[in-house]
């Protein structure tokens, strides 16, 4: 439900929590843990375009940092920050499932393998 709500309007509210609680007969606490929990559920806004860049081992031996530093200089913010027109966020995340494809990023639902830093064009505004 929480994942319903986010792609519905960006992010899960207070308002939604109290409704979901109701709904499944849960206590608010009880939602809150299990979207503190989730890294893929949100408290606030994102941006347009949310890159997720994957930093775990595989991602990280194969240069998954290096990507990282490359988006935060290319989009100009840091960690789960938004772009001041809110077209792009950021987040370093743990895992995506990519390793085999390793490094890796995510952007909203679109997935992204075999990166190097001087990739082009994967983290555009157009």
């Amino acid at each position: 439900m929480m994942m319903y709500a986010q792609d519905e309007f960006g992010f899960v509210s207070d308002e939604m929590i109290a409704e979901i609680a109701d709904r499944l007969e849960l206590r608010t606490v009880e939602v809150e843990e299990t979207l503190a929990y989730y890294s893929m559920l949100r408290r606030k806004p994102m941006g347009k375009h949310h890159v997720q860049v994957c930093t775990n081992v595989a991602c990280m031996l194969r240069g998954g940092y290096d990507i990282l530093e490359q988006a935060k200089k290319r989009l100009e913010i840091g960690h789960k920050e938004t772009t001041k027109d809110g077209v792009f966020s950021l987040e370093e995340v743990e895992c995506i499932g990519a390793c085999t494809g390793a490094p890796a990023m995510q952007v909203n639902y679109d997935f992204y393998e075999d990166l190097t830093p001087s990739a082009r064009g994967l983290l555009r505004s157009e």
